[in-house]
């Protein structure tokens, strides 16, 4: 997020004077006063997919900056979301708690963005439409998350590529008459990981990571500008490329792990090690869109996620006791039928 005057200045309708905002459904930026429609293409949008060399035995060249921007800091969970143009909200678009208004929020350069392609309006459709399928849901749920306040989202995350020379020992099973043998085995391999997409922030839930990480396109990232974030909140990156390469170790190892039993090709393998020398190291610090529905039901808090690019949809829902209560003893009975008429078919 850059300068917040000249910010102020690009959302500005050069037509009537009045405020923009960022349309989904138009792709361009809106006057909320005159209606006129601004795009947003540049001739640099075929660049916005550039990924950044990264050589963790040099000091970092992507060093963080202060930026006077209308930020929010959450109370409840600690979050901090900033606002291009005019401050939208006053409650966290995380976790829906209180928040205060700070002037200014020291973060990194965002390199690139994919904008909000769903409306807000298909978001919460897509939310109520997501809930109607649950199986056992209360039979009021779709009214309440009908009325769900919703939050458009502009979320940090990390494509990381590296090349990894693994050299690996594991152990495997076999079978011998009837016996169950333990073998030992060896092996290299080369690994390439091509824009692995990592979380920028501890506030990405497991919920809004999943609802993301399935519709990442590169094809549709576009250069930063503060145009697309009018009308929509965005947490800043706060990690360095180390920090973000260090959040991604885990997944990386359970990935390297999975592919070399693969690579091993038995069954059983266990007791996996290996040792890999990781080289060509590219990034990309980018934000990409999502709606979070906030809803209470019977007092507790929940959420349904929609992911801002293609509006694949995941949440937090409860269950009828009723419902499920009627098909446990539904099932019981058709046990007691089927049993009763397997016995019935063994005497004659």
């Amino acid at each position: 997020m850059h300068d917040l005057s000249a910010a102020q200045s690009e959302l500005q309708c050069a037509n009537c004077a009045g405020q923009c905002v960022y349309d989904p459904a138009q792709q361009a930026l809106v006057c909320t006063s005159c209606a006129t429609r601004f795009g947003l293409e540049t001739d640099n949008d075929d660049r916005a997919a550039q990924e950044f060399d990264f050589d963790p035995d040099a000091s970092e060249d992507d060093v963080p900056v202060v930026a006077e921007t209308r930020a929010h800091h959450c109370q409840t969970c600690g979050g901090d979301v900033v606002f291009v143009g005019q401050t939208l909200s006053e409650r966290c678009a995380y976790c829906d708690g209180p928040v205060i208004l700070a002037t200014s929020d020291t973060g990194y350069q965002t390199k690139a963005l994919i904008p909000f392609r769903v409306p807000e309006c298909d978001a919460q459709a897509a939310a109520v439409g997501w809930v109607a399928r649950r199986w056992a849901a209360p039979s009021d749920l779709k009214t309440v998350v009908a009325k769900a306040r919703v939050a458009g989202l502009y979320v940090p995350f990390w494509t990381f590529d590296s090349n990894e020379a693994v050299n690996y020992w594991a152990k495997y099973k076999v079978r011998r008459n009837k016996r169950t043998v333990v073998r030992k085995t060896s092996g290299a391999l080369r690994i390439t990981f091509d824009d692995l997409l990592v979380p920028a922030s501890p506030h990405v839930t497991p919920l809004i990571r999943d609802g993301i990480l399935h519709d990442f396109e590169p094809r549709r990232l576009r250069p930063y500008r503060p145009g697309y974030l009018a009308g929509f909140g965005a947490e800043r990156h706060h990690q360095s490329v180390a920090e973000g390469l260090a959040e991604n170790a885990d997944d990386k190892d359970l990935l390297i792990r999975n592919r070399i039993k693969g690579h091993v090709g038995k069954s059983g393998v266990h007791d996996v090690r290996y040792i890999t020398d990781t080289s060509g190291v590219r990034y990309r610090r980018i934000l990409l869109p999502v709606w979070i529905l906030h809803y209470q039901y019977k007092g507790k808090a929940m959420k349904v996620v929609v992911c801002g690019m293609q509006g694949r949809t995941y949440g937090e829902r409860p269950f009828s006791w009723s419902k499920l209560a009627g098909y446990a003893a539904a099932l019981s009975a058709l046990t007691i039928v089927f049993g009763l008429g397997w016995g019935a078919g063994g005497l004659l």
